[in-house]
């Protein structure tokens, strides 16, 4: 499976370690949040609903984004040494082809 995001952070760990965090966006939404309607007063994250069925679809995704200065998301997030990030030199806005394959292993 291969999918194109965009990075949208880059964090030094917070123990000191050589190690960087990327956080990916969805492309594809990014732009579904830049042609909604004007922004909710209750703060960006703040969802609307029409009706009960349209505020159970959507519990999960606003729960994430609550969670999310907690170290929870739903953006891919990968940890990278300091060497791996400086060869890559990838910053705020690149876009990046992620591929996930299984590796089929035989013998285990």
């Amino acid at each position: 499976m291969k999918k194109e995001f965009i990075v949208s952070r880059i964090e030094a760990t917070q123990d000191g370690s050589p190690y960087i965090y990327l956080s990916f966006s969805d492309p594809s939404s990014a732009s579904e949040s830049r042609n909604r309607s004007p922004q909710s007063p209750f703060g960006a994250h703040a969802f609307a609903f029409t009706s009960p069925e349209d505020m159970m679809k959507n519990l999960p995704k606003a729960f994430s984004n609550m969670m999310g200065g907690m170290g929870l998301s739903e953006s891919p997030t990968l940890k990278l040494s300091m060497r791996e990030y400086e060869d890559m030199s990838l910053k705020v806005g690149d876009r990046v082809t992620l591929e996930i394959k299984k590796v089929d292993t035989v013998g285990i």
